[in-house]
Formats: C-alpha cells, structure tokens, sequence
C-alpha cells in the first residue's frame, strides 16, 4: 500500500539523525556498541504505539524506475536505462499500524544507470 499518512516531522527528523548514525557506524572498524544503540533507536520508533509505530527503509542497491511511489530521484550519468539507486539521501518512511502500512515520508535517493 503507497498511501501517505502525516506524522509528527520531529520523528522524521529524528529517524534522518538515526538513518546517519547508521551509516556512519557502518564504516567504522569498532562499531558493535553503535549498533546496539541505533537496533535500540530503531525499535522505539517501531513501538511508538501499542500496536504501530514508524520503520525506515534504505534503498541503497535497489533498482529504480520511474513507477515507483516510494521515492522521489535524482538521475545521475548519461543514461536513464537500468537505473540503480546509488546513493540514499533520506530514507523511506513508514507508518504501520495492525497490518497497515503507509508512507509517511518519500525517499529522496540519486539513481545511475547500471554499467
């Protein structure tokens, strides 16, 4: 489901400082103790209700087209074939409640065409 739901833009602008960390922490040698704390972060947001909460996804590798109503791109390169999401700006955002998922923030990612 690709509905868009409003949600406080204080947790949007808290999951994109966790989204950071998380990428930092990935390219650093000594990091286990960074992850907890952002598995920690993440589960809060999925809790933040009895029975929903807000979950973000990176989209770093996945492919793109021009269908896709989760994310706003950027094209990148001379082509507009085979694209790939190459670089993730912000993540996708959203809000699930019982078996209900909507989006509460689009991704913004940069798409290039696969070499």
């Amino acid at each position: 489901m690709n509905e868009q739901i409003k949600v406080p833009k204080i947790y949007i602008d808290l999951i994109d400082q966790v989204f950071e960390i998380e990428k930092k922490v990935e390219i650093l040698t000594e990091s286990n103790s960074i992850g907890r704390n952002v598995s920690r972060l993440k589960e809060i947001f999925e809790q933040l209700e009895t029975d929903g909460g807000l979950v973000y996804h990176n989209p770093i590798g996945e492919a793109y087209n021009e269908t896709r109503t989760d994310i706003e791109a950027s094209i990148a390169g001379n082509s507009a074939d085979n694209l790939i999401i190459t670089e993730v700006i912000k993540p996708i955002v959203r809000y699930r409640k019982g078996g209900i998922t909507l989006i509460a923030r689009k991704g913004i990612v940069v798409a290039e065409s696969k070499s």
